[in-house]
């Protein structure tokens, strides 16, 4: 009969993947936020932001989204070479 409870191995293995899962969120989460900041400052200035045209907007996407890319190629330099990620250990 063999035994369904977890061994220490297993255990280790869940906290250094919840771990690596929370750095990488909290991660993404804080350049996602300042890259779209970036965003609306570009796109739509500052004073403006609050009354973006459509295309504004876009512009918004579309500089979160490059900043996004830049980001996760500056990362394979700084951090792991098969992760889009700066934090270590992700």
């Amino acid at each position: 009969m063999t035994s369904n409870l977890p061994t220490v191995g297993d255990v280790e293995t869940v906290v250094k993947t919840a771990t690596t899962y929370a750095k990488d969120l909290a991660e993404r989460v804080t350049w996602t936020a300042l890259t779209a900041s970036a965003g609306v400052a570009i796109a739509a200035g500052p004073a403006d932001m609050f009354r973006a045209s459509f295309w504004e907007g876009v512009g918004v996407a579309g500089i979160a989204a490059a900043g996004s890319l830049v980001k996760g190629l500056i990362a394979r330099f700084v951090g792991s070479k098969n992760s889009a990620s700066t934090a270590s250990g992700v």
